[in-house]
C-alpha cells in the first residue's frame, strides 16, 4: 500500500445525516447542497449515494449542474448562482436546470434573448445578508417581468439565505424570516432553511430545505460539533507514521525552530502536510489520533509532513495510523485550533490525497 494520506468517505454516514435533516424538517423537501465537489467529498460520489433519498440537489454553478445531468441525475437541480451569460442560459434550458435569479441584469438578459424552451427558476431575495439577491422593493417588479416571458415554465419559487443562523441567540434570523415572508405571494414555493435553519430554526422549515455542512457530519452551530447534533462524520482523513526520532532535551523541531523539546523524547513524523490540505496554521498542541489516542502536533506544518509528540505513545511504531479528523476527532476541533471552519478543511483536500469509498470509517 502506498504511503500517504487517505480520505475515507463513509456513505452510510452521509445517508444517515440526510435522513436526520429530513426528520428534523418534516414539512419540507430536501435538496442536498453538493457544490464545491460536495464540500470536498466528491460531487458525483455523493449524488449517486443519495439519489434514492433526495428529491433534488443544489449546486453553485452551471457547470456543476451540467455534470450531474451528464452523470444521469434526473432530480430537480437548483443553480444557486444562476446563469451569468447567454451560454449558461442555454445550458440551463437544455439540461432542465433551475437557476436562481438574483439581480436585475439576469431578467434583462431573458427579455433581450427570448430563449426558446421552458425555464424553471427561483427568485432569490436579499432578506438581510446583502450578498446575492434582489432587494425586497424590487421583487414585485421582477416577478411581473418574469410572468411576461414565454420561456418561464411556471411561477418562480422564492429563496433566501440566512446570515446568522449558526448563532441560536442572534435575532437577525427572526428579522430575515419576517422580511422574507412579508413579500411572498400566496402559495409561493419557498426555500429558506440551510443546515442551521433545519436544526435550529423551525420557522424556516417548509418548501425546499438545503442541508449543506450537516450532510457531511459537521455542526452548523458555533461551538458545537457534529456528534453533538447526532451527525456522523463522512470524511475521515488518515495517514501514517513514517519515522520516529529520539530528540534530546532543548532541541527544536521543524521550520523556524518554533517548538523546543522540554525533555528527551520521541517525535513521530506523519506523512501529511499543507500540500495535502492539512491546515498550515494548525498550532502546536492541535490533536491527532494515533492508534485511537491523542498525539499532539508539535512544530510547524510542512508541505508534506507533520511532527507529533509521542511521549504518551511508547508503543508507537512506523506504519501506525494517524487520524487528522473524522471518526473520533471532529473536524470542528481542528478547524478551531487552526482559526478556520470545517467547510474550509473539507474543501481544501488536494488531488494527491487518495479517496476511499467505504460503508464505514476506518477502525481507530
Amino acid at each position: 500500500m502506498a504511503v500517504g494520506p487517505r480520505a475515507h468517505i463513509d456513505l452510510s454516514a452521509l445517508r444517515h445525516n440526510l435522513s436526520l435533516a429530513m426528520t428534523a424538517a418534516p414539512g419540507g423537501r430536501a435538496m442536498p447542497v453538493i457544490k464545491a465537489n460536495a464540500y470536498g467529498h466528491g460531487m458525483l460520489r455523493v449524488a449517486h449515494a443519495l439519489t434514492d433519498l433526495a428529491p433534488g440537489f443544489a449546486v453553485a454553478r452551471m457547470a456543476e449542474g451540467v455534470a450531474l445531468r451528464e452523470a444521469g441525475l434526473r432530480q430537480p437541480i437548483t443553480i444557486l448562482q444562476g446563469f451569468n451569460d447567454p451560454d449558461e442560459l442555454r445550458l440551463a434550458i437544455r439540461h432542465r436546470l433551475r437557476p436562481a435569479i438574483h439581480h436585475r441584469e439576469q431578467i434583462e438578459r431573458l427579455e433581450q434573448q427570448h430563449p426558446a424552451g421552458d425555464l424553471e427558476c427561483w427568485l432569490k431575495i436579499d432578506s438581510g445578508m446583502h450578498r446575492a439577491g434582489l432587494p425586497p422593493d424590487e421583487v414585485h417588479d421582477a416577478l411581473g417581468r418574469l410572468r411576461q416571458l414565454p420561456c418561464i415554465a411556471s411561477p418562480p419559487g422564492f429563496l433566501t439565505h440566512l446570515a446568522c443562523a449558526d448563532d441560536r441567540g442572534d435575532t437577525m434570523t427572526d428579522r430575515q424570516l419576517a422580511t422574507f415572508r412579508q413579500i411572498l405571494p400566496a402559495a409561493a414555493e419557498i426555500s429558506i432553511a440551510n443546515s442551521a435553519g433545519i436544526l435550529g430554526w423551525p420557522a424556516s422549515h417548509g418548501g425546499w430545505t438545503r442541508p449543506g455542512i450537516m450532510l457531511y457530519g459537521a455542526s452548523p452551530f458555533l461551538g458545537r460539533t457534529g456528534p453533538e447534533e447526532g451527525l456522523r462524520p463522512v470524511m475521515t482523513l488518515e495517514t501514517q507514521l513514517i519515522a520516529i526520532k529520539r530528540i534530546p532535551q532543548g532541541e527544536t523541531i521543524g521550520y523556524g525552530a518554533s517548538w523546543r523539546c522540554p525533555e528527551t523524547m520521541d517525535i513521530g513524523v506523519a506523512a501529511i502536510g499543507y500540500g495535502d490540505g492539512y491546515p498550515r496554521h494548525a498550532p502546536s498542541g492541535t490533536p491527532t489520533l494515533l492508534n485511537g489516542r491523542i498525539a499532539p502536533l508539535v512544530g510547524r506544518v510542512s508541505m508534506d509532513m507533520i511532527t507529533l509528540d509521542l511521549r504518551q505513545h511508547p508503543e508507537a511504531k512506523v506504519g501506525d495510523p494517524v487520524i487528522l479528523w473524522g471518526e473520533g476527532l471532529p473536524a470542528e476541533i481542528i478547524a478551531d485550533q487552526a482559526g478556520t471552519i470545517a467547510y474550509e478543511l473539507f474543501c481544501g483536500i488536494t488531488q494527491r490525497v487518495e479517496f476511499i469509498r467505504s460503508s464505514a470509517a476506518p477502525a481507530k
